[in-house]
Parts: structure tokens; sequence; C-alpha cells
């Protein structure tokens, strides 16, 4: 079976950028996180950092317990971006490649003598002497790994880091997989892996040892048959998903921390949901609404139907009306937001349409609310998002909170994302944005200040200065942190 796919992993990508932007850091320990604040978590550590068991996903005040000298760095997702294009143009002068997967993962397609495996090879080394040469590297750093489909290629990658380059053909398999634990290989998380324990497959070599059915069986579905077939080399056609949802979360920064900060970044993620479901040609008929609160297991869920729409004013309207019954909460004393302020808000538009799949409403009500979003597309798109906004928006904006995210697996533009005061910082040249993390971000965050929740005194003695509910205060300073038992805030 022959070499088709070569896949290039950006080793530890965001903890990189800011090493390569900071020459002093290399060799140092440094965790990227998305805001300033103890109770929050790294989502990118450098090898170094790693060294000392920090990971994604890490508390903060825990990294600062495992590595007291680590350097703590705010994410800086337009940098990422703006690297992310000159690194793929690098690439690009070695292989053309495909449809980027993520900010750090590319796949690159091989064609006639490349499929051979010395010029397979001899591409991936020209790769990595690329990053040299441009002065990429010795800061950043990747992992290839060349393989007959592209399933295999990203497993491959995963095998050696940092810096590694990995090949498998059809005579290293299976063999070459059985020293993988069952998460790492690419589909198999938690959930995937406890089905796999149920249906007697503990290992990687069973799994590569399983029927075409037993994994059907497992999987509960037509995956477990893909899965089968990918693991012996085959390349399958993408699956084409029709979108189901589409929204926003962030985890609260200090100062946002009470109802009106909540009700501002609200509205903000629903406005921008809202931008985001027009350009993509969309109409929503739900909205789902969390808010998530520290000290408290409750959360407050709303999930509403309504005919589909897609105009800004009356999403706002109905998001707004939910939330009195807080405001509300509040005056009766049935919640007390200084004991129990809300720590994370979530907006997610449901049930989607195409636009043209359905008639829509031919009231005047609705006509002025269209106009009117459509307005604020023309403006924001011409001269940055927020350019005009919903007064209700205002403490959000003005506390620069919920901005342009980096994830994982979806592709928005910058301009529906980077808000106008954003594009005016020199440091951040942006193109357009790629993958947003900040689903996978948010869970993470959520589950760091649960724990924070569960080790008040042990995050006090590491950060030095005691901290309530609200967190700290975000600092500026680039400096490293001070280490545990100075005084002062570490930011």
């Amino acid at each position: 079976m022959t070499l088709r796919c070569l896949f290039v992993d950006f080793n530890s990508y965001f903890a990189s950028v800011e090493q390569y932007d900071e020459p002093a850091l290399l060799g140092r320990p440094v965790a990227v996180v998305p805001v300033m604040s103890a109770t929050t978590c790294a989502i990118a550590a450098s090898y170094e950092a790693k060294a000392f068991g920090v990971k994604t996903g890490t508390p903060v005040w825990e990294a600062l317990e495992l590595c007291p000298d680590i350097v703590l760095r705010e994410a800086r997702p337009a940098r990422y971006i703006a690297m992310h294009h000159r690194l793929m143009a690098a690439i690009e002068e070695c292989i053309p490649h495909g449809k980027a997967e993520s900010i750090d993962e590319v796949p690159c397609w091989l064609i006639g003598r490349e499929r051979e495996r010395a010029n397979a090879e001899a591409i991936a080394k020209r790769i990595k002497q690329r990053l040299v040469d441009e002065g990429f590297s010795p800061a950043i750093r990747c992992s290839i790994g060349i393989a007959p489909n592209r399933f295999l290629a990203k497993t491959a990658s995963d095998m050696r880091k940092p810096d590694g380059l990995t090949v498998l053909e059809e005579a290293d398999l299976p063999g070459a997989l059985h020293s993988l634990a069952l998460r790492e290989f690419c589909g198999i998380g938690p959930s995937v892996e406890q089905r796999l324990l149920r249906a007697g497959i503990h290992t990687s070599e069973q799994l590569c040892a399983a029927s075409r059915s037993q994994l059907r069986a497992a999987w509960g579905s037509i995956e477990g048959e893909r899965y089968w077939l990918q693991l012996r080399g085959h390349e399958l056609p993408g699956r084409t998903e029709r979108r189901a949802s589409l929204g926003h979360s962030h985890v609260l920064g200090p100062e946002l921390r009470t109802f009106e900060g909540a009700r501002a970044v609200l509205f903000k993620l629903l406005a921008k949901a809202a931008m985001r479901l027009r350009h993509e040609r969309y109409l929503a008929g739900g909205l789902s609404i969390r808010i998530r609160f520290v000290g408290m297991e409750n959360r407050f869920e709303r999930d509403l139907t309504f005919a589909p729409l897609d105009d800004t004013p009356t999403l706002l309207r109905l998001l707004g009306d939910e939330l009195a019954s807080l405001e509300t909460a509040i005056q009766r004393k049935r919640w007390n937001a200084r004991r129990h302020p809300p720590l994370s808000v979530a907006v997610t538009l449901t049930q989607l349409e195409p636009v043209g799949s359905i008639t829509q409403e031919l009231m005047a009500t609705r006509g002025r609310a269209k106009a009117i979003s459509a307005t604020l597309d023309s403006i924001n798109r011409r001269y940055g998002n927020n350019t005009l906004y919903f007064g209700a928006m205002q403490e959000a904006l003005e506390q620069d909170a919920a901005p342009m995210r980096i994830p994982f697996a979806t592709i928005p533009e910058a301009g529906l994302e980077e808000d106008v005061a954003a594009r005016s910082k020199p440091t951040d040249s942006v193109e357009e944005l790629w993958l947003e993390r900040e689903r996978q971000f948010k869970v993470l965050a959520e589950e760091a200040h649960r724990k924070a929740r569960e080790q008040p005194e042990r995050i006090k003695a590491v950060t030095a200065k005691p901290f309530g509910a609200g967190g700290w205060t975000r600092g500026t300073s680039k400096e490293p942190p001070a280490a545990p038992g100075t005084t002062g805030s570490l930011f």
C-alpha cells in the first residue's frame, strides 16, 4: 500500500510562538493561559514546562506548584493566526498542502514519485530545514508523520515529539501501532474509550485485531467500520455533516463576575453569533442560554424555540427577557450574586435551517429588525467588528471580554470575530481567523475553576496573595511571575 499523506503537526504551537517572539524564553518553561487568573488553566505548555508535568488543562495554581519558575503568557490569538499563515507559506515552498485541520496541523497529499518513501522523507526534511532557514526554528518545530492515509499520518506525527519524523508503511502495520495507548489514537476520546473497554478491547493490539463488525458494535454506528478501514490504510472520503448549531462561550474575568457583566458578555456573544448566522446563510429556530456560578453546581439554563429567524434585535430581546428572571432572583434574595458570582456564560443558536429552505415571516416589525441587522453587518464588516453595537454590550466591550479565540474545529472569519479595538493593536496582524478552540478551552477552564474551589488553601500558598470569588486582577507586565512566597500579584 503506497504512501499518500504527509502530516505536519507544529509542536506546542502557542507556547512556541511566544518563545519565537521573545527569544529570552527559549529553553524556559512557558504556559499560555486564556486569562491571567490563578483559577483558570494552561491552554498550551512548552516542552520545558511539560517536563515538570504542566500540560494543556493544568490549572494555573497547580502549574505554579509544579514549576515555580514557569512563565505565564496571556493568549494572543491574532498573533498565532498571523504565524499560521507564514508557516503554511513555508510548507507551500516544499509541497502543496491541503486544508489546515487546525491552526497547528495540516495534511499534505503526496502524488506520483513523492509517494516513494525516500522522496517523501526528503520532502519532510526540506520542510524542517525551511523552518530553520527562515528563522522559525529552534523556537518553532514540527513533527511529521507519513502514511498511506491521513488518519495514520496524523497518528504517526504524534508518535515522536518534538521535532520527530515517523513513516508508517503497510509492512509496519499493525505492529508499529501496538505500543500506543487507546487514547493516543485519533478519534478515541474518553467516551469512545469506555465503549471499547466495555467491548473487551483494552489495548491497541486488541483494537487492531478486532473485526469490522466488532468495531461497528463497539462504536454503535458505521463509524466503527470506518475506523477499521482507516487502521488498515484506506483513505475514506470526508463525511459531510450539516451544521446543527452555532454559538459562543466565555469564562468571565474577575471584573465581569456580576449580573451586569455577565449580561453584557451574553449580549456580545449573541450579537456575534447572529452575525455569523447571517454570514453563513442560516436561520435559527432555537436559542440555548447557559450560566455557571462560582460555588454552585446548579446552572442557569434556558432553551427557547421559535419561528426561524436571523435578526439580532429579536434574538437580543429574547435573551433579555430570559435574563430578567435572574435580576428578579437578586431582588427577591433568591440568588446572592456576591457569594455565587457568575463564572462562565454561553449562548447557542440551534435548529439551524439554510436560508431559502423555509418561508419567513412577513411582519413589518421583523422587516425593520432585519434591516437593522443588515446595516450592522455592513458597517462592522467595513470598519471592524463592534464599530456599531447595541448599548447592552457596553461593559463587555470596555473590559475587552469575549475576544477572538483560537479553536480546534471551525473556521470563522476574523471580520466576524475580532473587535475593531483589537485591530488597532500593532502587534496583532490579522488576515483571517483559523480555527477556534473556545469550546474545548471553556470546558478545561471550568474544570480548573471547579478544582480551585476544592483547593483554596493551596492556591493561597502558591500565589502568596489571598483572593476571593472575584479572582485576580489582570495585569499587563510581561515579566516572569514572582516565585511563591513573595508579595504582590503575579500579574
